[in-house]
């Protein structure tokens, strides 16, 4: 064995034990759209004394920990995202009031002398009531929660007394609650002056009296004192709660909050799952039929693939989505297409060598495709890394997935089934049968166009036009029926419920009306759940919603709840402009750097096509504008200028050997040498989006659907909008042909002849 193949050998074995291992001794983090719960977005705002900055976010955070963990959610997750950011997850947790109303109280909490009891005040004196309604004059406050360091819920069980809450001081705390306790201890017994007022969120949440064993003056010492009166245990828990973490820094304000029943999350994942085993067992046979014993290797290397990338996953602590698994799916096809370029490079080797030595033959197909893989995985990662950035929620979870999923299908296709393959080639069983390996044959589909022969470049600009009407249609529909913007996008708050029995969505339209919801637009799914979707509402009124299905459809269950701000609204919006804007700008850049600027400009407009026709054919069928429908879009982008890179990379190559041909014939022979790949892979990648898209349940269909679209345009425009538009544009430029490289095979120097003793540049010679 050559030292490199052993070199090869043991990075593979140490990779795959490794992944053995993570994969064994970790499970993965599921999101709160597949395990069920609620995450909730807050954002820090400014007040009147204090930035809402980083140290103010981290302080408020720490206050919210302590608010949740009181909750007795399990496994909640609090965590900062940016500057002025907190994301809270609660699983388990299907009603987002409560955790709304806690997290909620954002005033900072004070403790105030009672100067009175009266409807009216002073100037300068607060008037609220306390918990029997009675007004109270209030003074200044004397003391914040600053001063607090723990409030806590216990019960006297030596003389049962009750639940009752103990408040322990810290600092200045200790010393102003002495004063403010020994002047209330002045006033007599029963009079409300000898009241101290505990204020949250303009609300007296207690007012204890002082007890009247504390002096005058001298007031309670030692750092702690107890609240009494006659508490429940519920009632003593959340006056500890509040009062314990009622000192928040900075307002908050919730910007986002999405709660998903469990039993849709369990959906998903048996779904996904169901859609990726039966896609990609589709697949391994559809690559087995036409690469046999390679093919069945590549299969194990996918197999391998599937294993790094779920130990990655669980290593790195990347948080499961539901786009996430749909990302983990189609990054299967990323695999496909590495293989299938390798070998098609292969098969083109053999031929060009005359059927001979299938192992140079291989290595010089992994040499020659490497090239291509880097380049068009490269395009893919722009896109995930976009999507990691101007995306948010589950979303990101989906680039995250990707990237992951990307790179472990490098590994799996330049690692694995190199040494697999190059092992199983240089037995002697199978030099002696080339043709079971796959690769001695050219392909039906190379077979058939050998025949023909046909000229695509050379009606170029027909395939333009065909491509120019296809957007005019799609911007049609954009223009005519306008898009259908998610709550994502729009702010506002999309329910869906599961109902005993049918509702009719017009039913359920006046319901709404009658019951101060004119504005609710009301569908129904294939499942026969319907959703509701509003502006912004509260959890009371989406309470009330909730109430209102159920007297239509009988017993009802919550499965999706999400409430995006008007501020988000605008800001993902904003977002994924900048995301759509940035990949464009960036993948061009990337082209411009790797090829030509024709090549750049072609391969980018050519993206611009497939944007527009996949848009304008949502906006036809009146399919949401989502955050999972920009992961899709971002994913077609990526996939578009994937394809096109292989083209452009076998055009690069083409020319750069026959530097005085014209470059409309060795664009054409590059466009035609590179179908069967193209051919390959979109069935591949069909096989998994069909099996997504029939199997994947609701949430996944509109995804699969926009990428199958995707990946039909973009194989046509990759060959007839790209390509043709390089032409066009080397038309009018004046840069030389590429130089060509120091060392190169007999393929990449155009001798794909078929032994007929023909030149390397006649028709018919490519195979």
């Amino acid at each position: 064995m050559k030292r490199a193949t052993l070199v090869r050998a043991l990075l593979a074995l140490t990779v795959i034990a490794l992944s053995v291992y993570a994969a064994v001794t970790s499970s993965p983090r599921l999101g709160l759209d597949l395990r069920g719960g609620t995450q909730i977005v807050l954002e820090t705002r400014d007040s009147p004394t204090t930035e809402a900055d980083r140290e103010a976010t981290d302080r408020t955070l720490e206050v919210l920990r302590r608010r949740v963990d009181a909750l007795g959610v399990a496994e909640p997750n609090i965590t900062r995202s940016g500057d002025n950011r907190i994301i809270v997850e609660l699983p388990g947790l299907q009603d987002p009031r409560e955790a709304a109303d806690v997290l909620g109280r954002t005033a900072q909490l004070t403790f105030h002398p009672v100067l009175g009891a009266a409807a009216e005040g002073e100037e300068g004196e607060r008037v609220l009531p306390d918990a029997s309604g009675r007004p109270l004059r209030l003074g200044p406050a004397e003391l914040t929660g600053e001063g607090v360091e723990d409030a806590e819920a216990a019960i006297d069980q030596q003389t049962g007394g009750g639940w009752y809450v103990t408040v322990d001081l810290r600092g200045g705390g200790e010393e102003a609650w002495a004063e403010l306790t020994g002047r209330a201890a002045c006033a007599p017994p029963g009079d409300p002056g000898r009241r101290v007022a505990i204020v949250l969120d303009d609300e007296i949440i207690s007012a204890p009296q002082v007890d009247p064993s504390v002096a005058c003056e001298r007031g309670i010492t030692g750092g702690s004192t107890q609240i009494t009166g006659n508490f429940s245990q519920e009632e003593a828990k959340e006056l500890a709660l509040l009062i314990d973490g009622g000192a928040l820094p900075v307002p908050v304000e919730i910007i986002e909050q999405r709660t998903v029943g469990p039993t849709l999350g369990e959906e998903a994942i048996e779904a996904s799952a169901r859609a990726a085993v039966i896609g990609t067992a589709l697949t391994a046979l559809f690559i087995i039929a036409v690469y046999r014993l390679l093919g069945a290797l590549a299969t194990v290397a996918l197999a391998c693939y599937g294993l790094i990338s779920y130990a990655a996953l669980t290593a790195l602590g990347a948080t499961l989505t539901l786009p996430g698994l749909a990302g983990f799916v189609l990054a299967i096809g990323m695999a496909v297409d590495a293989n299938v370029l390798v070998f098609e490079r292969a098969r083109e080797e053999y031929a060009a060598r005359g059927g001979k030595n299938l192992s140079r033959a291989l290595t010089e197909g992994f040499r020659n495709a490497l090239s291509a893989i880097a380049d068009s995985n490269v395009t893919t990662l722009l896109a995930a890394g976009l999507l990691f950035f101007f995306a948010s929620g589950p979303v990101r979870g989906f680039g995250v997935t990707l990237s992951i999923g990307v790179l472990a299908s490098m590994v799996s296709a330049l690692l694995i089934t190199r040494v697999l393959t190059e092992f199983a080639v240089s037995r002697d069983a199978v030099r002696g049968r080339p043709r079971l390996t796959g690769i001695a044959g050219v392909g039906r589909v190379r077979e058939w166009i050998n025949r023909r022969e046909p000229d695509l470049m050379g009606r170029r600009r027909r395939w333009l036009a065909v491509s120019l009407a296809a957007v005019v249609l799609a911007g049609s529909g954009i223009a005519a029926r306008g898009l259908d913007f998610g709550v994502e996008f729009t702010g506002g708050r999309l329910i869906e419920y599961s109902t005993a029995t049918p509702v009719d969505p017009e039913r359920a339209r006046s319901a709404l009306a009658e019951a101060g919801f004119p504005r609710a637009v009301v569908q129904t799914s294939g499942d026969g759940d319907i959703t509701v979707r509003t502006e912004e509402l509260s959890n009371d009124e989406a309470a009330e919603v909730a109430e209102t299905i159920g007297e239509l459809g009988g017993e009802t269950e919550k499965i999706r709840d999400e409430l995006i701000g008007p501020s988000l609204g605008d800001e993902l919006r904003r977002g994924a402009l900048i995301a759509l804007g940035v990949a464009l700008a960036a993948q061009m850049l990337y082209l411009a750097i790797r090829f030509r600027w024709t090549f750049s400009v072609g391969a980018v407009l050519a993206m611009v096509h497939d944007v527009l026709i996949l848009v304008g054919i949502f906006a036809w069928l009146g399919k949401p504008v989502d955050g999972v429908f920009l992961a899709a879009l971002l994913t077609v982008i990526g996939y578009s200028v994937n394809d096109s890179v292989v083209v452009f990379d076998r055009v690069r190559e083409l020319w750069a050997a026959r530097r005085r041909e014209p470059f409309a014939e060795v664009a054409n022979a590059a466009v035609l040498q590179t179908v069967p790949r193209t051919v390959n892979t979109g069935m591949g990648a069909l096989f998994i989006l069909a099996a997504l898209a029939l199997l994947g349940g609701d949430t996944l269909t509109d995804f699969a659907v926009a990428l199958l679209i995707g990946i039909v345009v973009g194989t046509w425009s990759s060959v007839f909008t790209a390509t043709p538009l390089a032409v066009e544009l080397e038309a009018h430029s004046s840069a030389p042909p590429p130089r060509p490289a120091r060392s190169r095979s007999s393929a990449a120097a155009g001798r794909f002849g078929t032994g007929d003793g023909r030149r390397p540049g006649d028709s018919g010679a490519q195979v």
